[in-house]
């Protein structure tokens, strides 16, 4: 248990800055020596303000000096991001794979932000985990090797078709990001992570549109369903794929 406390620890303190990093990015301000401050008032945080999680809760969900609501998201990308280091360590322990997992994580919740505030997968994103995605699948391939180069041309094509075929039902950003995925996943596991992100995403839909939070005609961020399709394939495809076939 100690490990997987330091690993939700770590995992914290990074989603604190993968927020920074997804809120700044798209509107190309500066994430690394700048002090971060208040949207709402411009006050710049102390240090015991920009404790991952603890400060929120400390605060009541308040900027301390405007006293409006600090958005719910900042403590749910933290909390999720420290759940899913620890997730990394316990299905794949001390490997080079736990290193991939750490990686895809961060970029997923990074691209989480970007998509659910400004519904756009940046490219410098995908630019820089795209060579250590790379590298890391040549020393530690998958079975077969050559599923990571199968995955990525798959993973293109399929989203570059739909995007011909609705005339732009969804976007340039979805088809890099599963182009990049192919390369982790491989091709059976980025076909269902592409499958559980549909899924998902009509569920969800149908239950905003029958809540009434949202319109038919509304355009939805689909970014974050291929976050959780792409981590519950990468975590559990293997599982789900046998499940399958058993039952079938």
């Amino acid at each position: 248990m100690f490990v997987e406390i330091i690993f939700i620890i770590i995992g914290n303190i990074f989603g604190s800055f993968f927020n920074v990093v997804g809120l700044r990015l798209p509107q190309n301000k500066p994430f690394i020596n700048d002090r971060s401050q208040c949207p709402h008032c411009n006050h710049q945080l102390t240090w015991y303000e920009l404790i991952p999680l603890l400060s929120y809760i400390f605060q009541g969900g308040k900027c301390r000096h405007c006293k409006v609501k600090i958005s719910p998201m900042y403590p749910l990308v933290e909390v999720l991001t420290g759940a899913l280091f620890a997730i990394s360590y316990i299905q794949y322990g001390f490997s080079m794979e736990l290193i991939i997992s750490l990686l895809l994580v961060s970029m997923l919740v990074i691209i989480f932000v970007t998509d659910i505030n400004y519904m756009l997968i940046p490219n410098k994103v995908l630019i820089f985990f795209l060579p250590f995605f790379i590298v890391l699948r040549i020393v530690e391939p998958l079975n077969p090797w050559w599923s990571s180069i199968t995955g990525a041309i798959t993973g293109f094509a399929v989203i570059a078709i739909i995007i011909l075929v609705s005339r732009g039902g969804m976007g340039a950003g979805d088809m890099k990001l599963f182009a990049v995925l192919g390369i982790v996943l491989g091709l059976q596991q980025v076909l269902l992570a592409f499958f559980l992100s549909c899924v998902i995403g009509a569920v969800i839909g149908i239950l905003l549109i029958l809540l009434k939070r949202i319109d038919r005609k509304q355009p939805v961020p689909f970014g974050p369903y291929i976050v959780i399709g792409t981590l519950i394939a990468y975590f559990y495809g293997d599982s789900i794929v046998s499940w399958y076939l058993t039952n079938i």
